[in-house]
């Protein structure tokens, strides 16, 4: 579903690449945490998989396309196929719930009739379908987010990208937010998810691929949490194995 094999960024003026030699294959519908640092490249691996920078070398291939042969003019088409939440929302201020959600599926091409019939079953899945005439400023933070997460599902896209959903949200709207990217997810969507939330990675246990200096130096695959540095091998305690000489030796009997 996701796959980057040995993928390099690095920026003019950086003395240190962005992304050095990641690989990574995340299957379909996996719950991925991606964690690490500010500069530990989380927004740069972003950027490779939704086509805004391109590898200086490596391969990425999102959804059986090989993004090495998707053309500049094809890009928006190739950004449709995908899911993509943000932070900051970015929703239309002049257009209400209903209108935000409905303008990205009039990008997508869906008809009026086909846009009548999915906005209201979108924002009944986000909790939302009796704010439908509301305006953003009419709603809270935790509101905007979910309108943002109907807007980005209505097309049912096979992989939805959250990048820091929950990082103005308060403790009882994020657990909210979390749980809606978690119904999503049971639908059969691939979500990867970037954040600094500690409380969030480790109540989940879910994949959690941590970057640190451009670099994957963890990949907890099962009951992931979050750790911001390599875990270090266990080491085994040493066995001693005795021959079948030193089990026959006996101290000797002083009379």
């Amino acid at each position: 579903m996701i796959l980057l094999d040995s993928v390099t960024k690095q920026y003019s003026g950086d003395a240190a690449p962005a992304l050095d030699k990641v690989s990574l294959h995340i299957e379909p519908n996996e719950f991925v945490f991606l964690v690490g640092k500010s500069g530990a490249g989380k927004s740069t691996l972003i950027k490779m998989i939704t086509k805004e920078e391109s590898p200086d070398s490596g391969k990425i291939i999102i959804g059986g396309i090989d993004l090495d042969h998707v053309k500049k003019r094809h890009i928006p088409g190739y950004r449709r196929r995908l899911g993509v939440i943000f932070q900051d929302f970015k929703l239309l201020p002049r257009r209400t719930v209903y209108e935000n959600v409905a303008f990205a599926l009039e990008i997508a091409g869906m008809s009026n009739k086909e846009i009548q019939k999915t906005v209201p079953k979108v924002l009944d899945l986000v909790g939302l379908l009796d704010h439908a005439n509301k305006f953003p400023n009419q709603l809270a933070g935790g509101q905007q987010q979910r309108v943002s997460i109907a807007r980005s599902v209505a097309r049912q896209p096979k992989i939805l990208i959250a990048d820091e959903p929950t990082a103005n949200l308060d403790k009882l709207t994020t657990s909210e937010i979390i749980d809606l990217l978690k119904k999503i997810n049971d639908f059969g969507t691939t979500i990867l998810v970037t954040t600094h939330n500690e409380n969030i990675v480790n109540d989940l246990q879910k994949r959690v691929i941590t970057l640190k200096d451009g670099k994957i130096i963890n990949d907890q695959k099962n009951n992931g949490i979050y750790e911001l540095e390599e875990v270090p091998i266990p080491k085994m305690p040493k066995r001693v194995v005795q021959t079948p000489g030193h089990a026959l030796k006996r101290k000797r009997k002083v009379i």
